[in-house]
């Protein structure tokens, strides 16, 4: 019989960006690469885009530095267990679980992150009485930070191809790397299971976020995704960001140009969010971030998958 006390998790997505929940308040659990994978596992284990530890920004060694301006740390991996620097989507439903834990309260939050730290904004619900499904929650706003646009290197300009087609795409980084590339149709990303190759890989030394993208009205968009240890996802919320980044940019409508603010409703395959630019580089993202179910790991499953 297993002697390790019970590990809680919560699932939960942000425009069915899905992610395993682990609170883990104090940093006591040591999670692998290797675990993180069985964890996100769709048929062997909870399942996932990712996971997200919660752990308190003091008891991280990668975050103490920043305990002073954000009391919690996410602690987010890709579904191969690999790690990641930021996860739009993910800090929303970050953001949910503290609320929903008596953790954080309608209003304005700090989060550190491995981008450094994000400013939330949990809004007040809207609906009316009775109303249970997820639009009875507000919604949650992040601001992401500035974007860089790196130039291009000495190896030319960045090129996406999926089979024999290739497209010019703008490298944009919202704290993780993207490639941003607009197409004629969603449909020539082909299957996303794997990697879209893209050119020069020495833009990228530590692999890319790559977004396809379609023109669906005035400041409004659709993409589909592949992130990066984890194929294609329904939805990315730094890959929208980076989308709306290079959307204005291509338009004409560069916020710090323009001196105006811009909006763009950016539609994933698992729902919608607006993303807005303001004068100063700030990108914000909102949309929804909901809690769907919680239990506990079973402790032999858990024993074998942390070794």
């Amino acid at each position: 019989m297993s002697t390790r006390p019970r590990l809680p998790f919560l699932k939960g997505h942000g425009t069915e960006n899905d992610f395993v929940i682990v609170p883990d308040l104090d940093g006591h659990l040591d999670l692998s690469p290797a675990a993180v994978a069985r964890i996100c596992d769709r048929r062997a284990g909870v399942g996932g885009d990712g996971l997200i530890r919660v752990v308190r920004s003091s008891a991280h060694p990668g975050a103490r530095e920043m305990a002073d301006r954000a009391e919690w740390f996410m602690d987010y991996r890709n579904s191969d267990g690999s790690i990641a620097e930021m996860c739009g989507n993910g800090v929303r439903v970050f953001a949910r679980y503290l609320q929903r834990a008596g953790l954080a309260v309608e209003g304005d939050l700090a989060i550190a992150t491995r981008a450094g730290v994000r400013h939330i904004h949990i809004a007040k619900a809207a609906a009316g009485p009775g109303d249970t499904d997820e639009s009875s929650e507000g919604a949650i706003t992040a601001v992401m930070g500035k974007a860089l646009l790196p130039e291009p290197g000495p190896e030319g300009e960045i090129t996406v191809s999926v089979g024999e087609r290739s497209w010019p795409a703008r490298h944009v980084n919202m704290g993780n790397p993207h490639a941003v590339a607009f197409v004629d149709d969603l449909d020539h990303a082909g299957d996303l299971y794997t990697a879209p190759a893209v050119h020069p890989a020495a833009a990228y030394p530590h692999g890319t976020n790559v977004e396809f993208v379609v023109d669906r009205g005035p400041r409004h968009v659709a993409m589909r995704v592949h992130e990066r240890g984890s194929g294609e996802t329904r939805s990315c919320g730094t890959g929208a960001c980076a989308v709306m980044v290079a959307a204005a940019r291509r338009d004409g409508a560069d916020p710090a140009v323009t001196g105006h603010p811009v909006s763009y409703t950016v539609d994933v395959p698992g729902g919608r969010l607006v993303i807005s630019e303001r004068p100063d580089g700030t990108v914000e993202m909102t949309g929804p971030a909901v809690i769907v179910a919680e239990g506990e790991f079973d402790a032999a499953w858990l024993d074998a998958a942390l070794g």
